[in-house]
């Protein structure tokens, strides 16, 4: 999906005629600059929601303005854009999208939702008192990783290698990848980062799985595999690897497994903030949100597609089963 398809999409102020979005530019402007069109029009919801019960509502008291690109080394000046505009505010969806925007302006509140540690990464001072900017919601996604990793292991004890399929363009890649192959190494497993930011990397890093014979393999979060979703689900079943993703909306569309947060939940979560800096907060004083929840969805169906048993320890765990 390109820019000009997923604005169709979303509706809204981003898809009105230039001549009457130009009657509006009294409102303030909100920038949204994103990596990932795949899904995005439920983010988009959840975040506008966020925005209506700050008081907000698109086209009457705010307006939108639409980047997105997949070349992550295009943030920076998709984000200076949206400065020379003077938007309001501007929101990241993903710690590398707010990382281009951190390089754009310093005085422009900004607002992230996305997986990692945005400390670690340099956007931040703290997470209680972000101490700039910047601040957001997070999964953090250390413990994450590991947790992924241990499930996999449950699923396919057997498993000789398990690999990663990783975006290594993503400023959280290196982190998570650091801290998962820490994890295996605690508990003997041995574990292969694939490193892919194309289709055609996605498609060799498959290959590598299928040729070595990967036990399993887990999908580290990149808006560029959120876009790609069904092209590795079906990377996944033709080559028979189990594989287990960072979203639920992969298992929904015929993925394995997912465990992690509810991206809709932490959109709206970043939509109330931006609605709340609107409304007089300083960024500065509003602390990163992390998810409260995570759930593991399993789909039975997939299961039997790769004639794969699921532990009975699994499906007690399990928040959700697809049958």
């Amino acid at each position: 999906m390109n820019r000009r398809q997923m604005i169709a999409a979303l509706g809204g102020a981003a898809a009105w005629p230039i001549a009457a979005r130009a009657q509006q530019s009294a409102m303030p402007v909100i920038g949204f600059l994103t990596n990932s069109a795949g899904l995005q029009a439920n983010n988009f919801a959840a975040f506008r929601k966020g925005l209506i019960e700050m008081g907000f509502v698109e086209g009457r008291n705010v307006s939108l303005d639409i980047r997105v690109t997949e070349q992550y080394d295009q943030f920076p000046a998709l984000a200076l854009e949206l400065v020379n505009r003077r938007v309001a505010a501007i929101f990241a969806f993903s710690l590398t999208a707010a990382s281009g925007a951190k390089a754009a302006t310093a005085t422009i509140p900004i607002v992230f939702s996305g997986a990692g540690d945005p400390v670690r990464v340099g956007l931040v001072t703290s997470l209680n008192r972000p101490g700039s900017n910047m601040t957001g919601v997070t999964n953090l996604g250390v413990e994450l990783g590991s947790k992924r990793l241990e499930l996999m292991r449950e699923l396919v004890p057997q498993a000789g290698m398990i690999g990663v399929l990783t975006n290594p363009t993503g400023i959280t890649s290196l982190g998570n990848m650091t801290d998962l192959q820490a994890a295996a190494r605690s508990v003997g497993q041995e574990v292969i980062i694939l490193n892919a930011s194309t289709v055609g990397e996605i498609d060799a890093a498959f290959a590598t799985a299928a040729e070595r014979r990967f036990g399993g393999l887990l999908v580290d979060v990149s808006g560029i595999f959120i876009n790609r979703r069904d092209q590795i689900i079906a990377l996944a079943a033709r080559h028979a690897i189990p594989t287990t993703y960072s979203i639920r909306d992969f298992v929904e569309a015929g993925g394995l497994m997912s465990y992690g947060h509810d991206l809709s939940e932490s959109n709206y979560q970043a939509g109330a903030y931006v609605g709340r800096i609107l409304n007089g907060e300083k960024p500065a004083n509003l602390p990163i949100l992390q998810p409260a929840k995570f759930e593991l969805v399993i789909n039975l169906r997939t299961a039997r597609t790769l004639r794969l048993e699921i532990p009975a320890k699994l499906l007690a765990l399990a928040d959700e089963v697809i049958e």
